[in-house]
């Protein structure tokens, strides 16, 4: 049985951030997640887990039962029955599997378009993957077919200068509100990706003083041991904001994570000093009501791509080239996996017919060339030309005959010429003039 590709997953679209929260690992964890994958059968797969998104990739003779199966133990993970999930959690399988893999790679699907770190997160669960023992020749074909997909957009397309400008939006923001930003604190809330990429702009721009909050602590204390920032609780972030100049809100819980109560105690306590406030979450972070305080400047991610675009045009010209990219890259590993599958039938046959010329050499080897020949060819043809008279007496079956002569003749690159002959050939067998 052929083997066929499937992705199970839960993104920044489809989830939301507190389930995300409950699926996400960190690296520590996943050799144990992919021990767990080998042990219900699974032999070619990668546990790719970002802020954003946890997605399981992978091979199977049967994608659908291997999509349940990761099913289950994302929701063994998240610690929710199997129906909890129901909504929250993506299937693809076969091409749409591959393509979902290729626009993930190439920066397509995430929630700004073209952002640099997705690409080498893939790579490092990859990684992983094959210092686990899951990786196999089809899953290698296809992640390596989707990382030249990704260089060629990258550099043939200008489609990640949308996440660069986006983030040097939020940095010339930053300075309006600010001006120098190298005296001023930031706090992050949240572990997104964007809201993480956002921070880093911040600090090569000047920044120094940063503080995190993660709804998780103890996922928010080890990303900020990662980024070299003072870890605040997330009971604390109340009394955190009073510090903060910049707020950059990164969870996607699907509810409101910064509301209008405690930015108001901020600001008096600030003595009314401005704060720009960053919504880089989907969905939402922050309450409408926080942008209707004065001295308190939001912008989400769409007001940041405002900033940042002279012209939408351009931004969908670079998009819709990045596609055209993506799916020319998919057609030709299609076509490259078709081919490859065709090798053992092609190998066969060759087998096959080197066998009937060794065995009539040996039951006729004192035959000249041209009547070996043609006993070689007669028994070459014997069995497909019985196939085929049988396929056009079945009646209902004529369809299949045509489709069949119309493979042979693309098979042994028959013209019309050759067709008529045949015809003639076979008038002549039947006694007809």
């Amino acid at each position: 049985m052929t083997a066929a590709y499937f992705v199970v997953g839960a993104n920044h679209r489809t989830c939301s951030g507190a389930v995300r929260d409950g699926l996400t690992a960190e690296e520590p964890e996943l050799p144990a997640l992919l021990a767990r994958l080998r042990a219900a059968g699974l032999e070619q797969a990668v546990w790719l887990s970002t802020c954003d998104r946890v997605e399981v990739l992978g091979v199977h003779p049967r994608p659908a039962d291997a999509a349940r199966l990761v099913t289950e133990i994302l929701a063994e993970r998240a610690g929710v029955p199997v129906d909890g999930l129901a909504g929250q959690v993506f299937i693809q399988t076969g091409d749409g599997a591959v393509r979902h893999v290729f626009a993930v790679a190439s920066s397509l699907d995430s929630q700004i378009i073209g952002e640099p770190h997705v690409l080498g997160q893939v790579k490092d669960a990859h990684r992983l993957s094959a210092a686990a023992g899951l990786t196999g020749p089809e899953l290698e074909a296809l992640l390596q077919a989707a990382y030249a997909a990704a260089k060629r957009v990258r550099s043939e397309t200008p489609i990640a200068e949308g996440a660069t400008s986006v983030v040097a939006a939020a940095v010339q923001v930053a300075r309006d509100v600010h001006g120098g930003l190298d005296r001023r604190a930031a706090l992050l809330l949240g572990l997104g990706d964007m809201g993480g990429l956002v921070l880093d702009g911040l600090r090569e721009a000047g920044l120094t003083r940063v503080s995190l909050a993660a709804p998780n602590d103890r996922r928010g204390e080890t990303a900020a041991r990662r980024r070299d920032a003072h870890f605040v609780p997330w009971a604390d972030v109340g009394a955190a904001l009073d510090a903060a100049d910049i707020v950059v809100t990164a969870a996607g819980l699907g509810r409101y994570t910064l509301t209008p109560e405690p930015v108001k105690v901020a600001l008096k306590r600030r003595r009314y000093r401005p704060v720009f406030v960053i919504d880089a979450a989907i969905p939402a972070d922050v309450d409408p009501g926080v942008a209707a305080l004065d001295d308190v400047f939001v912008y989400d991610l769409a007001d940041l791509e405002r900033v940042a675009l002279q012209g939408r045009v351009g931004r969908q010209g670079a998009l819709q080239a990045a596609w055209r990219i993506v799916d020319e890259q998919i057609a030709a590993f299609t076509r490259g996996r078709a081919e490859r599958a065709a090798v053992p039938a092609v190998a066969a046959l060759r087998a096959h017919f080197e066998a009937e010329r060794r065995r009539v050499l040996a039951e006729h080897g004192g035959l000249d060339a041209g009547a070996a020949t043609r006993l070689l060819i007669n028994r070459l043809l014997h069995t497909p030309s019985e196939a085929l008279k049988a396929m056009a007496a079945g009646g209902t079956a004529e369809g299949g005959a045509e489709e069949a002569g119309r493979l042979l003749t693309a098979l042994f690159g028959l013209d019309h010429t050759d067709r008529q002959r045949g015809r003639d050939d076979a008038a002549e067998g039947d006694g007809s003039t």
